[in-house]
């Protein structure tokens, strides 16, 4: 990183971020935004009000695998001279302390970020370095939406001291449907801006908005369904009891084997083995004896 602070890094970062701003504005040639506005509900009494009041990190329900959700809006931060970049980097430290000892996702909106509200590259790097593996071993997935020219410039500068391991956890996102196969879509916080944004790319792209598709017809559900039912569907099917076979056979489970182990449920297992075990219950081929019901709880599906 010996090179991060030298002039060609620096006009590099900035010619791409203006050429970004250009193409922007030629997206926008023909609309018209309308201005948004949205509450701020932070209170005055927060410790770091003077950066949250801009609503640039929130905390956004959870992704497939229950995992915790931060987001960074770009077109949140205010012009550089209007804001204590350090102090935004102790407020982004500040909120995910409440969620590292646990697995986390970020998702990071890069529309809005220009030559007037980017932070430094000599910012950017002290801030990678804040971030130790207490924050990076938790850290699931980090989604970069609308990634441009001035990102892949970033990556360069800063991909030979980002580790193999944390570089697969990044994964670019070109349009904001590309975040549905990995998120509660309906539970992120999308500023206005970046939604408006992703309708004119997709228009661009499209030349007209996509035909409207009728979904088939959804599949009965199989005799001992499990998962994807309403609960009104297992208590009919179990003679009336209130309680699902999941969540009684995951308790019995944890009572006999799970009391005394610490740290039960500081990590999630994998969506891939969480898939697999709802099949199995979803096919009725779950047993309390057969240990998939601990594996289940531990991936906070219970």
């Amino acid at each position: 990183m010996e090179n991060l602070h030298s002039i060609d890094f620096e006009q590099l970062a900035e010619i791409e971020l203006q050429k970004d701003e250009e193409e922007q504005a030629q997206l926008s040639a023909d609309t018209v935004d309308s201005p948004t506005q949205e509450v701020n509900d932070v209170s005055i009494s927060h410790p770091y009000y003077d950066i949250a009041r801009h609503g640039i990190i929130h905390v956004a329900g959870d992704d497939n695998s229950g995992r915790k959700v931060i987001t960074f809006s770009c077109c949140r931060l205010p012009p550089c001279h209007e804001i204590d970049h350090v102090r935004l980097l102790e407020y982004l430290k500040h909120t995910l302390d409440q969620y590292v000892e646990n697995d986390y996702t970020v998702v990071y909106f890069h529309y809005g970020l220009n030559s007037r509200n980017k932070p430094s590259l000599s910012w950017l790097q002290s801030a990678y370095k804040a971030f130790d593996r207490k924050y990076k071993k938790n850290l699931k997935a980090l989604y970069v939406v609308h990634p441009t020219n001035f990102i892949k410039v970033l990556w360069k500068i800063f991909k030979p001291v980002i580790s193999h391991k944390f570089g697969k956890k990044i994964q670019y996102m070109n349009h904001l449907t590309d975040l549905r196969e990995h998120l509660r879509f309906n539970r992120l916080i999308i500023p206005q801006e970046v939604l408006q944004h992703d309708e004119k790319l997709r228009l661009q792209q499209k030349g007209r908005p996509p035909p409207v598709i009728k979904a088939p017809p959804p599949r009965p559900p199989l005799p001992t369904q499990q998962f994807g039912v309403s609960l009104q569907y297992l208590k009919n099917k179990n003679k009336g009891d209130l309680i699902p076979p999941v969540m009684e056979q995951t308790i019995s489970y944890l009572k006999v084997k799970g009391l005394r182990t610490e740290g039960l449920f500081r990590r999630s297992v994998s969506s891939h083995i969480i898939k697999e075990i709802q099949k199995l219950y979803n096919l009725g081929e779950c047993t309390l004896h057969s240990g998939v019901t601990y594996s289940i709880c531990c991936g906070h599906t219970c």
